[in-house]
């Protein structure tokens, strides 16, 4: 989507519009029963919105390519992810509210496990606790190398945070993680001259973290990825005249949403806190950005049954989100996640909205199933801002 023309076409009016992302919303067919998660999960209230809404599929990036959170997010705030592209490690910095400096270089924190032939066994660790995070993280901090001092910060659960603060420091470095288990961890590796010496620093540090981190176990070593500075790009409010609200529990969607000029609101890791907090600030935004992260956390550990559960207890939340009557609410995922890969996935992501000025596509469901029915069909995620704001009387004409 063309930024500058929805900046040119867009005015300002009382309306609200909230979009709800369930992270990871997509699913595909158990081999048992033939059924996704959504079409095995019993979600009545969803099930009714899909009838009173214009219904689809969203493609987050391109077809075919699996999304990161961030790309998948950025795309349905309007912004082209192929254009607009940041390192995950800005967005954690971002959503713990870190104190960057001007020419820092952050990276996303996994602790793992590694068995004893240095080969990846969790790359989560077993999600430990915040608590042991932290912990963790305590060991790992004072660490200083060659003028360059390594700042370390705990995020949630197996979360942490990198902060390189130094001269000549690059964000020109692979990542570390290689997304799965059974291989080794790999090594930083300088994508372009300029990142030679701080891959060098980084290879000092995750020497020492192996080190400090030996006897820790199930976290007795450490993955980074997204090395990132902090990009400038034009805000929610500059383009779309909105007064924008995230309200997300994990730090990293909060630091999304700051990113593009969105005004993070506290909330709890279940749906029910997000729209309480969306109830109580209701007059002081146009816009909210509500997310939900059960159904990917479920999706991502190859647990269908606990994803149906996720998807069952948002669902018993949405009545309480309709009762706001926003202008326009839209229900949809940054990307698929189906529990039988345990991975992010390409598979287009299912989309409703209901709007004043929408008929419904007589979808009688919100699954994979039902939404073929409907009228948007399979349509890029990048289009859902300028849908939402038409849909809000937020456009005016275009041309003569």
């Amino acid at each position: 989507m063309n930024l500058d023309l929805l900046r040119e076409l867009t005015v300002e009016n009382p309306s609200k519009i909230v979009l709800l992302v369930m992270d990871g919303l997509g699913g595909l067919p158990h081999p048992e029963t033939g059924r996704t998660e959504l079409e095995t999960a019993h979600i009545p209230n969803l099930d009714r919105l899909a009838q009173e809404s214009m219904c689809g599929f969203t493609v987050p990036v391109a077809p075919g390519i699996s999304p990161g959170s961030g790309p998948g997010h950025l795309a349905l705030f309007g912004y082209d992810p192929l254009v607009f592209q940041v390192g995950r490690g800005i967005l954690e910095a971002l959503g713990i509210d870190f104190d960057l400096h001007p020419g820092d270089v952050a990276a996303r924190g996994n602790f793992c496990t590694i068995d004893a032939q240095g080969v990846i066994a969790d790359r989560r660790a077993g999600r430990i606790s915040s608590e042991r995070c932290a912990e963790l993280v305590a060991k790992l901090n004072g660490f200083r190398v060659e003028g360059v001092e390594i700042v370390v910060a705990p995020v949630r659960e197996h979360r942490f945070l990198v902060v390189l603060r130094g001269e000549g420091m690059s964000d020109l470095i692979a990542d570390t993680d290689p997304q799965r288990e059974g291989l080794p961890p790999l090594p930083p590796r300088p994508l372009a001259p300029e990142g030679e010496r701080t891959a060098h620093i980084v290879s000092l540090f995750l020497q020492e973290a192996a080190r400090r981190l030996q006897d820790e176990g199930p976290a007795n070593m450490i993955l980074l990825r997204g090395f990132s500075r902090r990009p400038h790009w034009p805000t929610m409010g500059e383009v779309f005249k909105l007064k924008a609200a995230a309200i997300a529990y994990y730090p990293m969607y909060r630091g999304l949403g700051k990113l593009v000029g969105m005004e993070p609101l506290p909330s709890g890791p279940k749906l029910e806190d997000a729209i309480a907090s969306l109830r109580e600030h209701w007059h002081r935004f146009d816009f909210f950005f509500l997310h939900y992260k059960a159904t990917d956390t479920a999706g991502e550990d190859g647990d269908f049954q606990r994803k149906v559960l996720a998807l069952e207890e948002a669902d018993r939340a949405i009545p309480m989100l309709v009762e706001m009557d926003p202008d326009v609410l839209i229900v949809t995922g940054d990307h698929s996640t189906p529990a039988i890969m345990a991975a992010h996935s390409w598979h287009p992501v299912p989309f409703l909205m209901r709007a004043r000025w929408a008929r419904g596509d007589g979808c009688e469901a919100f699954n994979e199933t039902a939404l073929q029915r409907g009228s948007l069909g399979t349509f890029p995620a990048v289009h859902v801002m300028a849908l939402a704001l038409a849909h809000a009387g937020r456009l005016r004409k275009f041309g003569a």
